[in-house]
């Protein structure tokens, strides 16, 4: 075994660890929180709004054009979702896939949802689903130096190359 059998991601222990995504106030789940702010959707990440759901930039992504989809509502489940949600959920993430396709040329997308801290949901309580762009050999998961992760754009420049392909 060399030392690069092993990569590990330890920058997100402490966040998923300590809050899990919520206020200590319990407020509601970050994702509320930034829709109740009245911040603009440059301000927020917010790269695109439907009626029921929305997507927002990952504010600790693993690459760039790491995405998410999710209802405006604070739900944890799948089968929470209403049929409104659910019918505008899964276009908004086919959407978010050509977006990223467009705007990164990724040699590949990750989508998934972890359903429950167990799964992996850092933000359990509120359903998400993360689109993000792969490249082959890409490492730009990985924490670098002094849990500094290497991104080579920054959220707002992510946010303006979805805005500018989303739905073109």
């Amino acid at each position: 075994m060399t030392q690069l059998d092993r990569i590990w991601n330890g920058w997100r222990s402490q966040y998923v660890n300590e809050s899990g995504g919520r206020a200590p106030d319990d407020t509601g789940s970050v994702f509320t929180r930034i829709l109740a702010a009245g911040l603009s959707d440059e301000a927020a990440n917010i790269v695109h709004r439907g009626i029921h759901t929305f997507a927002i930039l990952n504010a600790f992504p693993y690459t760039s054009g790491h995405l998410m989809v999710l209802p405006y509502r604070e739900i944890g489940a799948l089968e929470e979702l209403t049929a409104d949600e659910t019918a505008e959920l899964w276009p908004m993430v086919t959407d978010a896939v050509r977006a990223v396709k467009a705007a990164y040329q990724p040699g590949g997308v990750n989508v998934g949802i972890n359903l429950g801290r167990a799964a992996g949901g850092s933000i359990s309580e509120h359903l998400h689903v993360h689109v993000v762009p792969r490249w082959t050999g890409d490492g730009n998961f990985m924490t670098a130096i002094a849990e500094a992760r290497t991104l080579p754009e920054p959220l707002s420049l992510s946010a303006a190359k979805l805005r500018a392909v989303w739905s073109a």
